[in-house]
């Protein structure tokens, strides 16, 4: 069985804060097994498979975006509350397990919606939340199109879809000015291809390489766009 503290560490999660988001994430590695098969909410039910493919993949990026959230509290009044979207949340990937760490680490003033159409797998992550004491999450049930613009500060996906023209527009309409699209993908070539048929809405963008433990033989990038 792998080691989900030690995992963790290696994402670059705190040692204070390792432990009870181990716990946390534990408990939600249960509830996908136990509902994976009636929501199709993950490719997976294998454990081992989950906590690297999917919290551990997730998770990487916590020390990035946790830069990113600290520069854009520091653009606003220190009260001011941060909204980070996870777009097409689908099982909550990266949404719970990055609002698992931030509760855990104690950031106060980070608030996460996760925007999700499917209804029942709003009513999973609604469940998962409170299962999880994340009262740092509101699920949303809408698709992306019908979200008010600039409602976000930052905004994740994971294994949404390709960034198209239409769908970074839409994106771009929901962050506000300054604000960050954080999308986890693959290869850097894939990236650059998929980017290439973009440019006249995003010329420029950022590639963060992230090192997953478990899938160091497997390229994974965060792709950071900023408005």
């Amino acid at each position: 069985m792998i080691d989900l503290i030690d995992g963790l560490k290696k994402c670059g999660i705190p040692d204070s804060v390792a432990e009870p988001l181990a716990v946390k994430m534990e408990a939600y590695i249960k509830e996908i097994i136990l509902f994976n098969s009636a929501y199709n909410l993950t490719n997976t039910s294998d454990r081992d498979e989950l906590v690297v493919r999917h919290i551990f993949d997730s998770l990487a990026a916590w020390p990035k975006i946790m830069s990113l959230v600290e520069c854009s509290r520091s653009d606003c009044a220190e009260t001011t509350t941060v909204t980070l979207a996870d777009i097409g949340s689908g099982g909550g990937l990266p949404g719970i397990p990055l609002a698992a760490a931030f509760a855990c680490a104690g950031v106060d003033n980070i608030r996460f919606e996760l925007v999700e159409r499917m209804e029942k797998r709003c009513a999973f992550l609604e469940n998962c939340a409170a299962i999880l004491g994340l009262k740092n999450v509101t699920v949303i049930n809408s698709e992306a199109e019908r979200i008010d613009p600039e409602a976000y500060d930052l905004i994740t996906f994971r294994a949404f879809r390709p960034l198209d023209k239409k769908m970074t527009k839409t994106l771009l309409c929901i962050v506000k000015a300054g604000g960050k699209l954080c999308a986890y993908k693959a290869k850097a070539a894939s990236i650059k291809e998929e980017m290439d048929g973009i440019t006249a809405l995003v010329p420029e963008y950022e590639v963060f390489p992230l090192a997953v433990p478990g899938l160091e033989d497997s390229e994974r990038n965060l792709v950071v766009i900023t408005k």
